[in-house]
């Protein structure tokens, strides 16, 4: 199999189920910023220890991403044919998401300031999804109905990245708060 097929020469993009539409499309700008969210995920991921639990809790969230992009890349007219947790998000993903966050909180103390991105490498690329996972979200906003489980999955998943960066900025966090 070539990674190239020519198909998108003429400035389209193929859809899950058939179907295409323009490169530009905000179909394909979603499903383009999510591609990028994921990406950066994977960036973090990479400065992690391998097998650690948070290389563990990154990986699970790049394999929902995929979930996300076949939802988002599906003609409505072919949803019925998405199936739950694997090429349609779910209130449960949207769910397991709050409980890492309420997990990961009970190992610091939030800090009472706004927080200056950087205290470690981790951390810093946390940050860098998570402001990227916002743009996704703004992107899929635009394309769902108002409440749909794609935009409510990278609403929390940007709630996520944040706790997870300043879990992982552990005692950094402290000595970096700003003096006032």
């Amino acid at each position: 199999m070539k990674v190239y097929t020519r198909s998108g020469d003429d400035g389209t993009t193929g859809l899950l189920f058939g179907g295409r539409v323009s490169k530009d499309s905000p179909i394909t700008r979603a499903c383009g910023a999510v591609d990028e969210a994921q990406a950066t995920l994977g960036l973090a991921r990479a400065l992690t220890e391998r097998g650690s639990e948070l290389d563990t809790v990154l990986t699970g969230i790049e394999r929902d991403l995929y979930v996300a992009m076949a939802e988002l890349s599906t003609a409505q007219d072919n949803h019925h044919k998405l199936t739950d947790g694997t090429t349609k998000i779910t209130d449960e993903m949207v769910s397991a998401l709050e409980e890492l966050i309420d997990a990961v909180t009970e190992r610091f103390d939030p800090p009472t300031e706004f927080v200056i991105p950087g205290g470690t490498p981790v951390g810093a690329a946390l940050d860098v999804a998570r402001t990227v996972v916002r743009r996704a979200e703004r992107e899929v906003v635009g394309i769902v109905e108002p409440g749909a489980a794609p935009a409510r999955y990278l609403n929390r998943l940007s709630d996520a990245l944040w706790t997870l960066a300043r879990w992982q900025e552990g005692e950094s966090l402290k000595a970096r708060q700003p003096e006032r």
